[in-house]
């Protein structure tokens, strides 16, 4: 079995393969891979089994991601919570899997990896098992009645009618000034949490890139922003993506008030699943608040070639690095934050 690769965004055959695959994700699309880009710099790459003039058939896609700082590697795919192989068999897989470990090993690549949710169809050797995650899907398919029921009546169905009490104003959509908002609370919420947020520019080409399979939405109170989050859409499935809040404004309800909205107007547009996206193992408390939803937990597996590629001195760099950059002033830590992101897809 011959293996070949080709650049997706130039490839015409890649947008159709993936508008009609099913195991196909927001992950997976042009828009996705080109705001890689150009907020990043990361080149994406296709490995297939179809030869150049034929359709495509089975294929994975890895962004090339060069750092001095955690080592020129290939990932499937930076900042995504997972990326299926486009395959449905083992033996295809297995090709596909060679070909990549020969091609990292080939160009010296630190290594490749593979964020794949399917446990029936694992990567062949030398991919090893290199982290484990939660992943949460909701589906939609019942009538919204049904989805309203199943919604935890005290921590969610009491917080959404006390939030819709507050009349909080609600926008949607992609404009610059959501754009904002979106940015404001997120930096919030990562402040909180000690991370890094992403450069404006990644959220920018996201809308760009996407047009309306991007949607921001925000409540705010008194011209406040309170809550916003970010989605995004490819054929049945809702990814959400994003989502920050001000604290100060938790008791109004505006987060389960706009995952409501969202669970809503997925199922207004015939969406029949919402991917609520990866969760630590230890954060007991986020899957707990997606399990309130309905949504169900299933086993996301990160896989490496070669298997023991993580060396503890990365990690011990990163953890410096970050403990550097939480001692800056706030307004030069999110100049930095910019530069620090294309060395963590």
């Amino acid at each position: 079995m011959t293996v070949y690769t080709l650049d997706p965004l130039a490839d015409p055959r890649w947008t159709s393969f993936v508008e009609r695959h099913p195991l196909a994700s927001v992950f997976h699309t042009s828009a996705w891979l080109l705001s890689l880009r150009r907020t990043y710099a990361y080149t994406p790459i296709v490995f297939t089994t179809s030869a150049p003039m034929e359709a495509l058939q089975g294929a994975v896609v890895l962004c090339t991601v060069r750092s001095r700082l955690t080592g020129r590697r290939l990932v499937s795919l930076p900042f995504s919570d997972h990326c299926d192989a486009l395959v449905e068999r083992e033996d295809v897989l297995r090709e596909l899997c060679g070909a990549v470990e020969r091609f990292r090993a080939d160009e010296r690549w630190k290594y490749a990896e593979l964020r794949l949710p399917r446990a029936e169809l694992p990567p062949a050797e030398p991919f090893r098992t290199a982290d484990s995650y939660h992943l949460h899907r909701l589906d939609l398919r019942a009538s919204a009645e049904e989805l309203w029921q199943r919604l935890h009546r005290d921590s969610i169905q009491r917080r959404v009618r006390k939030a819709e009490r507050e009349k909080l104003e609600y926008e949607e959509g992609r404009s610059e000034s959501l754009v904002a908002r979106l940015v404001q609370l997120l930096e919030l919420t990562r402040d909180r949490h000690r991370v890094p947020i992403q450069p404006r520019a990644w959220f920018r080409n996201l809308v760009e890139c996407f047009g309306p399979a991007a949607s921001i939405r925000v409540v705010s109170k008194g011209g406040t922003p309170v809550a916003g989050l970010l989605t995004l859409s490819h054929g049945t499935r809702v990814v959400y993506k994003y989502g920050g809040s001000d604290v100060r404004y938790n008791a109004l309800g505006g987060m389960p008030l706009l995952f409501w909205r969202m669970i809503q107007d997925a199922k207004r547009s015939g969406a029949q699943e919402l991917d609520l996206g990866r969760t630590d193992r230890d954060n007991i408390g986020l899957a707990v608040f997606k399990e309130r939803w309905g949504a169900q937990r299933s086993t996301l597996t990160y896989w490496r070639s070669p298997g023991d590629a993580t060396p503890p001195q990365a990690s011990r760099t990163l953890a410096m690095a970050r403990r550097a950059f939480y001692r800056l002033p706030i307004r030069l830590r999110r100049a930095t934050a910019s530069l620090i992101y294309r060395h963590l897809g």
